[in-house]
Parts: structure tokens; C-alpha cells; sequence
């Protein structure tokens, strides 16, 4: 399934409505067309086969270092697949509705991370060098990458988190950057995709349609936001089934009128025309992230 506007992807949460690396769709960004027809963003279970990788490494890296580490459970093709600014695909709100039991999941799985419980039984000594060898620590020398929307994010250089993307990418430091780039650019060109006429007239489309179907909501968001008071009183399973009907409606109208192919022509239209540096960056991420793909085969291969 291909959502318009995903707005998370590969563990990432996006600001705004749209991310890269949840499709695959071709870069447009600068250089010979030949390397541009060769780009692409990596697949959903690419993006698991990545973090499968990168998670052995980690514990390769943690048990080096003395200490026991596990990788816990990834995502389903399906779970990287929710979200977004509206459903365009009938089939999976169907089986999944909004993705609810996949945030329950998610929550669970925090809950009882077996990472946390042996970390925290540790003795402080040894609890402050389980940090410093997983995650680098304080004193560590930073990452630092600017994001297109404004601003800038940090992350450690050292620390077995920081190795396995380095061992997986070959080097950490550019993927880091590229990749914030690549997942940030949304930022810059979604509030003015969300006014332009051709999306205000797709989604007033989109909305008679929901009405004739007996939901009287103006945007996607707008249910969203109504959800959770409209099944405030519901049973479990009363409300679950609401949610279901709610998503299809929307996925349904999303694709009967002119939402869908709109959100998807008008995102690759102003994503297109970022500058070249920002499309650069794009390139420099596929380029670097399909790369990985062999290395992460041979990873999980030999791990089993």
C-alpha cells in the first residue's frame, strides 16, 4: 500500500505529514539519469531487513563489551505501513482500521523490553557503562545534522548504536546527515501543499462523498480528532469495529474521488522542486541505504 502523505517511517517520526523510505518511488534529484533511474526509497521489508541488521550488530557490539543484549520484536510490513494524512488503501483499513492495535503493540512491547529490565538491574556502575557502551554516553563527540524545515538534531558518534549504522552504511556520520535531510524536507513544502486549490478542491470532494456515506466529516483529520469521543462509551470491541468502519469509509472516498491520485501527484510536484541540495541529499540517502541492503543480508545470514 502506498499512503499519501506517510508521516512515519523506519522508527522516525516526521515533521508534518509526508516521509521518505516508505515506498518505492524514484528520486528526481540531481545528477545523470542514469544514477537518478537506479534511486529509489527502500521497500518496507527492506527497512526491516535494515533494522534486523543493525540490531545484530548492536548486540554483537553490547556482548563484546560483557553484557547481554536482545533484539526485540520488528515491525510488520503492515505496522510500517499505517499513517498518514488519509487512508488510501481500502484493504489494510479493513484488517487494521487506524493502526490502533499496532500502538498497543508498539506500548507493550516498551513495556516489557528485556533490554530495559536488564539494564535496570544492573549496579549503578555498571548501569552507567551499559549507557556509555550502547549509547556513547555524555561525554561522547556528536553527530550534527540541520534540518530542511529549520533547526538541527544531535546524535552520538560512538557507542554500539552508532557503530552498526557505521559497519551498515560504511559511514554513519553522511547516512545520518542525508537521512535527516531526506526525512525533514516534507517540512518545507506541506503547509503549502495542504492549501493549494487543487488539494482543497480534492479533499471537499473527498468530504461529499463521506457525507453520502453518512459520515459528515470535513477533513480526514477531522476524524481523527472525533474518534476517540465518538467511541469514548463503546465497548472494546464496539469500538474497535467503529474505527475499522470509519477507515474504510475514508480509504474508500480517498479513492472514488480525486484525494488519493491528487495527494500523490501534488506531493512528487512540490517535493520536485526543493533546491538541489536538499534533492542531493535525498540521493545521497537511497544511494547509501540500498547500498546497505547486500551488507544486511550477509548480517542476518550469518546470525541465522
Amino acid at each position: 500500500m502506498r499512503q499519501a502523505f506517510v508521516s512515519a517511517c523506519a522508527g522516525v517520526t516526521v515533521v508534518g505529514v509526508v516521509a521518505v523510505g516508505c515506498t518505492s518511488q524514484q528520486t528526481q534529484s540531481a545528477g545523470s539519469a542514469g544514477s537518478r533511474s537506479q534511486l529509489r526509497e527502500p521497500t518496507d521489508t527492506e527497512q526491516i531487513l535494515l533494522r534486523r541488521a543493525q540490531q545484530t550488530l548492536v548486540k554483537a557490539c553490547m556482548e563484546g563489551a560483557g553484557f547481554k543484549y536482545w533484539i526485540g520484536p520488528l515491525p510488520t510490513v503492515d505496522e510500517l505501513k499505517g499513517g498518514g494524512y488519509v487512508l488510501t488503501d481500502v484493504s489494510w483499513a479493513r484488517k487494521h482500521g487506524y493502526g490502533s492495535r499496532f500502538k498497543e503493540r508498539l506500548q507493550d512491547v516498551q513495556r516489557n523490553d528485556p533490554n530495559n529490565a536488564y539494564a535496570n538491574s544492573l549496579p549503578q556502575e555498571e548501569r552507567v557503562r551499559y549507557s556509555k557502551v550502547l549509547e556513547g554516553g555524555e561525554s561522547s563527540a556528536m553527530l550534527k545534522a540541520e534540518l530542511p524545515g529549520g533547526g538541527a538534531i544531535q546524535t552520538p558518534r560512538h557507542g554500539c548504536q552508532a557503530d552498526a549504522k557505521d559497519q551498515l552504511y560504511g559511514d554513519f556520520g553522511a547516512w545520518f546527515r542525508a537521512e535527516k535531510i531526506a526525512i525533514g524536507l516534507p517540512a518545507r513544502y506541506v503547509p503549502d501543499l495542504l492549501n493549494d486549490q487543487r488539494f482543497v478542491n480534492a479533499v471537499e470532494s473527498w468530504s461529499v462523498c463521506m457525507g453520502k456515506a453518512g459520515h459528515d466529516y470535513a477533513t480526514p483529520q477531522e476524524i481523527r480528532e472525533k474518534l476517540p469521543d465518538l467511541t469514548a462509551d463503546m465497548t472494546k470491541k464496539e469500538a474497535y469495529a467503529t474505527e475499522v468502519d470509519m477507515a474504510v469509509a475514508e480509504a474508500t472516498c480517498a479513492t472514488e474521488t480525486a484525494l488519493s491520485r491528487t495527494a500523490h501527484a501534488l506531493e512528487d510536484e512540490y517535493r520536485n522542486k526543493q533546491p538541489q541540495k536538499y534533492l542531493k541529499a535525498v540521493a545521497t540517502y537511497q544511494r547509501m541505504t540500498l547500498a546497505a541492503l547486500p551488507r544486511a543480508k550477509d548480517i542476518t545470514r550469518a546470525t541465522g
